[in-house]
């Protein structure tokens, strides 16, 4: 009974420790707890540990009431809606059919409008706004709304299918409200983010979450794979709008969604902003497309098997698998059978993270390229240029199964545009036009012709001349992802 008398006093006076910090920091004297109401919180040991590891409940009710709301009146003016309007030729079902066609008149159709929408960011106060390709992608008319209402028509300045970013510019009589691009090499994983966008029509709205991976690869949104991977509700509509991070600056171009319902799964990606930057540069010094430095070299994904044969660790890198002659490549003696591990101190695990790198730096700079050889880390300076155009003639083919295609000598630039091996040469397939012979005889862009009708194909003259000579019988060798296709066709 006597030990219970003596137990109280002490415990109203370690109550009142506790007590008397809150109270302080209610009243914003801050958190000023002693010695004791140390040990009686937390080990000292705990309360050692740096400050962004500390997680504690919020004491006071201003930390209760922290919000996004800055962030977002900050950023959102930037954020505008997309319309795109495409005209369509509406055809009627049996148009094209020879036996309605000689006992009908088929009256032309009206053309009809097929429309789309998505977001977009304005990055510069002239107007110059980013938004993806597959919004605008083959347009009559782009329309840009902008969070206060205002309507503007916009002309699109450049369009690039590869990375799916458009540039488009719209003129007002006062400077645009406008985000800051800002360093997406600055992410890690964990970062909380925002996605403003426009999703399902339904009007700008914004989303949270973190970032949830780096360096994504998925496939089928687009042929260069660097993604940041996010929670934050990406829904249809989304496309082309801001992942901005907590200084409210741009941090990607939100682009597509995992999802097999159409709806947010929680798993979206964006375009970094560092090439973001480099496209909208582009744009703003006259050009029409984005030009990828030329590097000369084709790498293939570094495999467990190929690791162990390396003596590597584990899987990280682009394996060198051929280099160009008179590339870049060959000028920093970059070697088939070196592993790439760095770009300019930077990490890359993959061949899409090297494409990335180099694409961020400007034409005419110098790049630091790390590799890995026989067992020791190497450096080696390469410089950053422009591919090779050659000649740019492009030729079209108006007979025999060729006919509607149009053609063109491949050159390290051409290569590059339609994703072939660098060391690729011969008369390749630009495009083949809907409806034609050559359509139907199954001709694919990208097709490279070697051979037809027994002889060897040098120029894009040569294929047109034997083409529209006239034959019963034909003989063509292609050569279609790696593949050779011999095809024996009467036409």
């Amino acid at each position: 009974m006597r030990n219970n008398k003596l137990r109280f006093p002490w415990l109203l006076v370690a109550l009142a420790i506790l007590a008397a910090p809150v109270e302080a920091q209610e009243r914003g004297n801050g958190t000023l707890l002693d010695p004791l109401t140390r040990l009686l919180r937390g080990s000292g040991e705990e309360m050692e540990r740096p400050q962004e590891l500390q997680r504690r409940i919020p004491f006071s009710r201003e930390e209760m009431q922290l919000s996004f709301a800055p962030l977002v009146a900050q950023t959102s003016p930037a954020v505008v809606n997309v319309y795109a309007s495409t005209r369509v030729q509406a055809r009627s079902p049996f148009m094209g059919d020879p036996f309605f066609e000689r006992f009908f008149n088929f009256p032309q159709m009206p053309p009809r409008h097929r429309s789309s929408l998505g977001s977009g960011v304005v990055v510069d106060p002239s107007g110059v706004v980013v938004t993806n390709y597959h919004v605008v992608r083959d347009a009559d008319q782009v329309k840009v709304a902008m969070a206060d209402g205002r309507e503007f028509t916009s002309k699109i300045l450049l369009q690039d299918e590869q990375l799916d970013l458009a540039v488009m510019k719209i003129e007002g009589t006062e400077p645009f409200p406008a985000a800051q691009l800002g360093d997406s090499e600055a992410l890690e994983v964990g970062d909380l983010v925002l996605a403003i966008g426009n999703p399902f029509g339904v009007g700008q709205t914004t989303t949270s979450g973190i970032v949830s991976a780096l360096a994504r690869t998925p496939s089928g949104i687009s042929d260069f794979g660097f993604f940041i991977q996010t929670d934050a509700a990406i829904n249809p509509g989304n496309s082309g709008g801001a992942l901005i991070n907590m200084s409210g600056e741009v941090v990607g171009i939100n682009t597509a969604i995992y999802s097999r319902s159409g709806g947010s799964n929680g798993i979206g990606f964006a375009i970094p902003a560092n090439i973001v930057r480099a496209v909208v540069d582009a744009a703003k010094n006259g050009k029409d497309y984005f030009q990828r430095p030329y590097v000369g070299a084709s790498f293939d994904r570094v495999t467990a098997a190929i690791a162990e044969a390396l003596g590597m660790e584990r899987p990280v890198g682009a394996l060198v698998t051929d280099v160009a002659p008179e590339s870049p490549a060959e000028k920093a003696s970059l070697r088939a059978a070196d592993v790439v591990i760095g770009v300019n101190g930077r990490s890359v695990d993959t061949p899409e993270a090297v494409d990335y790198r180099l694409a961020t730096l400007p034409i005419g700079s110098e790049a630091e390229i790390e590799v890995l050889r026989n067992g020791k880390r190497v450096k080696l300076a390469m410089p950053v240029e422009r591919p090779p155009e050659g000649s740019g003639r492009e030729v079209e083919i108006g007979g025999g199964p060729l006919a509607g295609v149009r053609v063109a000598e491949l050159s390290p630039a051409l290569a590059q545009r339609l994703r072939l091996a660098v060391n690729r040469t011969g008369i390749v397939v630009l495009a083949v036009a809907r409806d034609s012979p050559a359509a139907g005889m199954g001709f694919r862009p990208g097709d490279i012709v070697r051979e037809l009708n027994g002889e060897e194909i040098i120029s894009a003259e040569q294929l047109k001349d034997i083409a529209e000579g006239g034959a019963r019988w034909w003989q063509i060798t292609l050569e279609r992802g790696g593949r050779t296709i011999r095809q024996t066709l009467r036409f």
